[in-house]
């Protein structure tokens, strides 16, 4: 039985062909792994700590002595959500992200939470020759609609792969839909040719 993280990177709307496909994908992967468990995490949902001058400077207090009880209220509870979303991660077998590209990237609460799971001596760790990563097993599928063609080849898709693949999750699969904006008549479908990637891919992930 696997403990399966959904990262939702997108505000709820009808028209979201991210979460239309999303919604395919899990569907999908309920009726193949019925004993899995599934776990939501909703950016857009939650106030999610992003690195800021808080988090910051209570990592230098923390460095220097400091007792987390002696931190503002401010700076304990951003660390808390922060530390909390670590080791969400760290406990999930699987991970499945879902977002929109907005200008030729992820949204920035997608890059916040990307923040909280790569962490020094909790994902990776430094050596004296390059980082190496700290996490094992674990595999994902990012699921990205963006209104162009990129063919996998955009910032966003290279960032996700990259960050995840730098802490440990080898195997990152896609699912793509995108063209929409391109070829507005075939944009349905290019959302059906998704949703039947996302019911396939669902049954082996």
């Amino acid at each position: 039985m696997a403990k399966v993280l959904i990262v939702i990177a997108r505000p709820e709307s009808e028209k979201s062909r991210t979460l239309k496909v999303l919604k395919v994908f899990l569907d999908a992967y309920v009726k193949n792994h019925p004993h899995d468990t599934l776990e939501y995490l909703d950016l857009y949902k939650s106030n999610f700590p992003e690195l800021d001058a808080d988090i910051l400077s209570a990592w230098d207090q923390l460095g220097e002595g400091t007792p987390f009880s002696d931190l503002s209220s401010s700076q304990q509870l951003k660390v808390e959500e922060f530390n909390a979303s670590t080791e969400q991660f760290l406990a999930a077998d699987k991970l499945v992200i879902a977002n929109p590209m907005w200008n030729l990237m992820i949204p920035t609460k997608l890059k916040a939470w990307i923040d909280t799971i790569v962490v020094a001596g909790k994902t990776f760790r430094y050596t004296e020759t390059a980082p190496i990563a700290l996490t094992s097993g674990k595999k994902a599928i990012h699921i990205q609609a963006a209104g162009g063609k990129y063919n996998n080849q955009d910032f966003g898709t290279q960032y996700v792969k990259t960050m995840l693949n730098f802490i440990g999750v080898e195997s990152v699969e896609k699912i793509s839909i995108e063209g929409m904006d391109h070829a507005p008549e075939q944009a349905e479908e290019i959302v059906s040719n998704a949703e039947d990637d996302a019911r396939r891919d669902a049954k082996t992930f």
